[in-house]
């Protein structure tokens, strides 16, 4: 299993970064690799909401779609979890903090892919696959935030 974490101080308010991980249906406009997105649904489950979304990957020749049932936990905790596609897992978990100055974000993912030869290659170039990413929503909070 390939997995990764860190944790960010971002000069925003927390509610505006967990806004921003939350549009999924935006991110084929800032995520890279990110071909396109679609939400299914959004269900009020009363304490948080149940987004069912499907995105589409592509890299080079590579190019998958899957599913993620996605709760969204107002303003502290977003949790990501495999419906469909080619992984045997993944899971992600974003945690939002406000603190003097902007929020501590922490971001934690971890997959297995069915195909081994597609999860050898996720191994070869995953780490800064993770660093492009975490960028990437930085640059969209502060083309938002600013």
């Amino acid at each position: 299993m390939t997995s990764h974490s860190e944790t960010r101080f971002l000069p925003y308010a927390a509610a505006q970064i967990y806004a921003l991980v939350a549009d999924v249906a935006r991110y084929p406009e800032f995520l890279p690799w990110t071909a396109a997105a679609r939400v299914r649904s959004v269900t009020d489950r009363g304490d948080h909401q149940e987004m069912l979304a499907d995105l589409v990957v592509s890299f080079k020749v590579f190019r998958e779609s899957f599913g993620s049932r996605v709760l969204l936990w107002p303003e502290t905790r977003i949790d990501t979890s495999y419906i469909d596609g080619p992984f045997r897992h993944l899971e992600s978990r974003w945690d939002f903090r406000p603190m003097d100055g902007g929020c501590e974000v922490a971001f934690r993912v971890d997959f297995e892919f069915r195909n081994r030869l597609l999860q050898g290659a996720a191994g070869l170039f995953f780490n800064e696959a993770m660093l492009r990413i975490v960028s990437a929503f930085e640059a969209r909070a502060r083309a938002l935030y600013g």
